[in-house]
């Protein structure tokens, strides 16, 4: 009796150091949209009046806890039963990762100026602002969605040659990081340039060590939503790259002696070029048709 307990104990023990590893190598392949998922999430919680931040902050914490109660259990038949579509979604959100790299830099490039009014603006009213931030809120939840299929994807495609109890332990414990932690940095950072005006204003007016950092807090909020971007651009062409080299064999042996991160970004640029312009040209088509009709 004891010596099957302890044998008990031993699988959980192993079971546990085979999700710890697994788990290590899927936020690796992962950390890439996690970046990503970061930098826009940090970008559309701000801009809104101070005391809103955080309950839309939460908000969005919801929708993104209720966008991986859909996808997970769907995810998890997909790969019991049909686990040739995990790869085939894994290619078709290597399009999405790669469209949305390269439109972020076509729109740097080719800047336009954004439509809607800034929500942190006193000059709409309370109707009005309430309606726009129902609408930002809803825009991070897709965006959060889509992001989510994704990273479920990507760490279900590192451990598909694993046994069903694994992939669900691994799988679950990326989602809860996917979400914690990602909109509890959100949380820090877009709380940070309050925290330096509280600093200022503990200084009392003086120039001292609490003023200067309070200063350095308020200035570096815009500067670290623009880093994030575009580490956030830099890690969907990367990982969309990644996708395409390891599952499709023309660009598994595309540039083969080029560094694995340079072929793979120059891949994932690419393969986001050509469908940039294909949407480019089909949003055109739609536009005469409609105007013919």
């Amino acid at each position: 009796m004891a010596s099957g307990f302890f044998a008990l104990l031993d699988d959980i023990s192993s079971l546990m150091d085979d999700v710890a590893v697994m788990s290590k190598i899927s936020a690796k392949k992962t950390a890439g949209i996690l970046g990503d998922d970061l930098a826009v999430n940090a970008e559309k919680a701000s801009g809104f009046v101070s005391s809103r931040e955080l309950p839309v902050l939460w908000a969005i914490t919801k929708g993104s806890f209720l966008n991986k109660l859909i996808i997970l259990p769907i995810a998890f038949l997909l790969s019991a039963f049909l686990p040739s579509v995990i790869t085939i979604i894994l290619i078709f959100g290597g399009f999405y990762l790669a469209y949305e790299g390269t439109e972020k830099i076509f729109e740097y490039i080719l800047p336009h100026k954004p439509i809607g009014n800034d929500i942190s603006s006193e000059s709409i009213s309370e109707s009005e602002t309430l309606a726009l931030e129902n609408k930002k809120i809803k825009s991070a939840i897709f965006t959060d969605f889509i992001l989510s299929i994704e990273i479920i994807i990507i760490t279900l495609g590192t451990v598909m040659d694993q046994s069903l109890t694994i992939q669900i332990a691994v799988v679950s414990i990326i989602s809860i990081i996917a979400t914690v932690g990602v909109y509890g940095i959100v949380a820090l950072i877009v709380r940070m340039d309050d925290f330096g005006l509280k600093l200022i204003q503990m200084s009392n007016g003086q120039k001292n060590r609490v003023y200067f950092t309070g200063i350095t807090l308020v200035n570096a909020l815009p500067v670290i939503i623009k880093l994030l971007s575009v580490v956030g651009t830099l890690a969907l062409l990367l990982v969309s790259g990644g996708i395409f080299t390891h599952n499709i064999a023309t660009f598994h042996h595309f540039l083969e002696s080029t560094p694995e991160i340079l072929r793979d970004f120059i891949v994932g640029l690419c393969v986001g070029v050509v469908v940039l312009l294909v949407v480019k040209l089909l949003k055109q088509m739609i536009k005469l048709f409609l105007k013919k009709a």
